[in-house]
């Protein structure tokens, strides 16, 4: 059966939240999935809620602002931004070549089936090793600099292992419970594809079927959410307040682009 969604602007999923706890719903809370599985009784058909990122989990502290990074990578082409409680108050845009011309394939796909060979092919592996060195020392100072309650990434599994054995460590471990694994299909990473990203994880989903459908209606009307009106598009481009200093100075409001 094909999975049906709604998407709630903060707000309503705020709403959604508090009417979930209140007692009449059984649930579970993933934290590796930032989300609910309820139902209205033990055993029965379940329906998934998917927190906005800037919601705590249940039980958690409601005040505190959540302050979170989002880290997308593909093959060549990274974005990572910092943000507090929605707004993104630094970013950086890497690119590496890394990517064969002809075959249109990562050096790194390409050791896996044909080994090194020539001196480009060894350029582009040394120029992959430096991309997840440039990504870590980014990562490190945000992490120095804030304590992060959230790390929202998307990265191949080709890739990941690059990221944790990198000469310079991430701040995280891929056992991490504060890592969050995106659950959208991402674009090539660019500083607008990582302002989407975040604009997606500022709403809540709910996910379910045809036969779950009764349920997600019940909820929404005890919510008091009569219709979904979904939330124009923030401009996330806001000047940081941020010391100016190495680390910030240089890209807070552009789209920074590194090249080696």
């Amino acid at each position: 059966m094909t999975p049906l969604n709604r998407f709630l602007p903060r707000e309503s999923a705020a709403l959604v939240l508090q009417a979930i706890m209140s007692g009449k719903y059984s649930y579970q809370y993933e934290q590796e999935k930032h989300r609910l599985v309820f139902s209205e009784k033990a055993g029965t058909e379940e329906v998934y809620f998917r927190l906005p990122i800037t919601l705590p989990a249940p039980g958690s502290n409601s005040n505190t602002k959540v302050h979170y990074v989002i880290l997308l990578i593909q093959s060549g082409n990274c974005a990572v931004g910092y943000f507090e409680n929605g707004i993104n108050l630094n970013h950086k845009v890497f690119r590496s070549y890394m990517v064969r011309k002809k075959q249109g394939k990562s050096q790194i796909k390409y050791l896996k089936t044909k080994g090194k060979s020539r001196a480009g092919s060894r350029v582009r592996l040394g120029e992959t090793l430096e991309f997840f060195e440039h990504i870590n020392e980014r990562l490190q100072g945000y992490f120095q600099r804030h304590e992060i309650h959230r790390v929202a990434i998307s990265c191949s599994k080709t890739l990941l292992p690059y990221l944790y054995t990198s000469k310079v460590a991430t701040p995280f471990d891929k056992h991490d419970p504060r890592l969050f694994k995106i659950p959208k299909h991402i674009h090539t990473p660019i500083y607008e594809v990582l302002l989407d990203a975040n604009r997606f994880l500022l709403r809540g989903e709910l996910i379910f079927d045809e036969t779950t459908k009764p349920i997600v209606d019940e909820l929404l009307e005890t919510a008091g959410i009569t219709s979904i009106v979904e939330e124009p598009e923030e401009d996330d481009t806001l000047e940081t307040d941020e010391p100016e200093d190495e680390l910030w100075d240089e890209d807070v409001d552009e789209d920074d682009e590194m090249e080696w």
